[in-house]
C-alpha cells in the first residue's frame, strides 16, 4: 500500500489503484499467452489480405480480348449445351493440384475446328466434398447451360477455355450474352471474320 498511498498524494484514490493493480496482476499472465496468438492472427489476416489481392492481380487477364482475336487464337469453337459437370483434383500447367469442373458440353454447332458430338472442358473450380474453390476470372457452369465454347489445349493435353474466363460466352434463352447486346449471329460473324484469309 506503499504505492497507493503515494499516488493518493496526487489525487488517485487508494481503492482504485489497488484495483488497477489486482487487474494489472490477473491480466498480465493471459496476456503473455495472447498477446502472441493476438499477434500471429494479425499476421495471418495481413497475409491473407496480400495473397488474396496479389492472387486477384495475377488472375487477372488485363482488357477484354476483342472476339475476332479471341476466334483466332481458339482451335475450335463450339456452341453447345452443358450435359453435366463432375468435379475432379489435377494438376494445372504450373504445377498446382487444385480442383476443377470437367464440363461435358453436347454440341449444337462447330464454328471451328473438327465438330464433334461432345467434348469435355476442364475449367479451374468447383466443389469437391465440403471443399470449393472459386476462381474470379471463370465461369462456373451448371448442367442446362448454353454457351460459345473458344476452346484450346493446355501443355497437359486437356481441353480449357481459350483465354481462360474470356474463353466462354453463356447464351440466354433468345441466344444473347446475358447483359450485354451481343448475340449468337453477331458471335458467328466474329469467328468468320477471324477465319477469313487476311
Amino acid at each position: 500500500m506503499v504505492a497507493a498511498q503515494g499516488f493518493r498524494k496526487e489525487g488517485i484514490p487508494a481503492n482504485a489503484l489497488a484495483s488497477f493493480l489486482t487487474i494489472r496482476l490477473l491480466l498480465t499472465p493471459l496476456a503473455r499467452k495472447t498477446l502472441p496468438l493476438v499477434r500471429a492472427a494479425a499476421l495471418a489476416v495481413a497475409m491473407t489480405l496480400g495473397l488474396a489481392s496479389a492472387s486477384t492481380a495475377v488472375a487477372q487477364e488485363g482488357p477484354p480480348v476483342p472476339l475476332v482475336e479471341r476466334a483466332r487464337g481458339a482451335a475450335q469453337i463450339v456452341v453447345g449445351r452443358v450435359a453435366s459437370v463432375s468435379p475432379a483434383w489435377r494438376v494445372n500447367d504450373f504445377g498446382d493440384r487444385l480442383i476443377v469442373s470437367v464440363v461435358r458440353v453436347t454440341v449444337d454447332e462447330t464454328l471451328k475446328g473438327d465438330a464433334q458430338a461432345a467434348v469435355d472442358i476442364e475449367v479451374e473450380g468447383g466443389t469437391i466434398g465440403g471443399l470449393t474453390l472459386h476462381v474470379s476470372d471463370e465461369q462456373s457452369f451448371t448442367p442446362g447451360d448454353r454457351a460459345v465454347f473458344y476452346l484450346a489445349r493446355s501443355r497437359r493435353g486437356a481441353i480449357v477455355p481459350h483465354l481462360r474466363g474470356q474463353g466462354t460466352l453463356k447464351l440466354d434463352r433468345t441466344s444473347r450474352v446475358p447483359n450485354s447486346s451481343l448475340t449468337l449471329d453477331e458471335i458467328r460473324r466474329t469467328v468468320a471474320e477471324a477465319r477469313a484469309p487476311r
